[in-house]
């Protein structure tokens, strides 16, 4: 069973001195890939020497966080910018809107995510959008590419049916992780009704982890945890979720 994890921080100074037996734990679970999401400027260097490190398992993507936007996100914008033409990069993520912690610089956020989204265009590769409590807004401003080549995954996915038909009906993947196996995730009355062909599993380590670790550090190697909770909510076998997701998120990054 081969399985993909399309969002994990595992550069964060959290797994620090664990990174050997990170990857050694997620090969060992099935987790034959992992896509990191950049953060902030100062992220992009332990990212890349971690992928370096890794580089048939770990793939880096580019981008400036929502939560990371400030008065000086131009400055930052501007540097990221410059490490297109010296390295690799699979995606521009994670890049989008978060209302929740801080509504100060939304319109930075905004005009950040619109920088970023021409830089997939300009690029060829798929975004990660993280969108907290600005799932509309966030829908309005991809549905403004739509025709133009934007493709790419809502991360950690969490909204009603409708919003997330409208993401699928933009091209959009939905990341789908550790709150899905929450008691009051609600993702069980979702799932059923999005199908198993949308969907992409990510852990967004370090954050989030599943049950029965919720709470604790989580890690690549608890992405089978999330794919049997997929399997119960859908009815289905684990192999089928394993080879749809690994086969939507190959599609995703443009691998093979």
């Amino acid at each position: 069973m081969i399985l993909i994890d399309t969002h994990a921080h595992i550069y964060s100074n959290q797994f620090e001195n664990d990174e050997s037996g990170l990857v050694k734990r997620a090969l060992s679970a099935g987790v034959k890939k992992i896509f990191m999401p950049n953060i902030r400027l100062e992220s992009v260097e332990p990212m890349l020497e971690f992928s370096k490190n890794y580089p048939d398992v770990c793939f880096p993507m580019l981008g400036l966080h929502p939560c990371d936007v400030d008065s000086g996100y131009k400055e930052q914008l501007d540097a990221l910018y410059q490490y297109f033409p010296k390295e690799k990069f699979w995606a521009v993520g994670e890049i989008g809107l978060d209302y929740y912690h801080d509504k100060t610089f939304i319109n930075e956020q905004k005009d950040a995510f619109h920088i970023q989204i021409n830089w997939a265009i300009e690029q060829k590769i798929p975004i990660s959008i993280h969108s907290r409590e600005a799932n509309d807004d966030a829908i309005e401003i991809v549905a403004e590419y739509k025709n133009k080549g934007l493709r790419g995954v809502f991360h950690c996915f969490s909204g009603s049916i409708e919003q997330a038909q409208k993401m699928i009906d933009l091209g959009f993947y939905l990341g789908i992780g550790g709150v899905a196996t929450f008691k009051n995730g609600g993702l069980d009355k979702i799932l059923p009704s999005i199908g198993l062909k949308h969907l992409v599993l990510e852990t967004d380590s370090p954050y989030l982890a599943p049950v029965p670790f919720r709470g604790k550090r989580n890690e690549p190697s608890y992405i089978p945890l999330i794919t049997e909770k997929i399997a119960e909510i859908l009815e289905i076998s684990l192999i089928e979720v394993a080879e749809v997701t690994t086969k939507n998120a190959n599609k995703l990054f443009n691998q093979r």
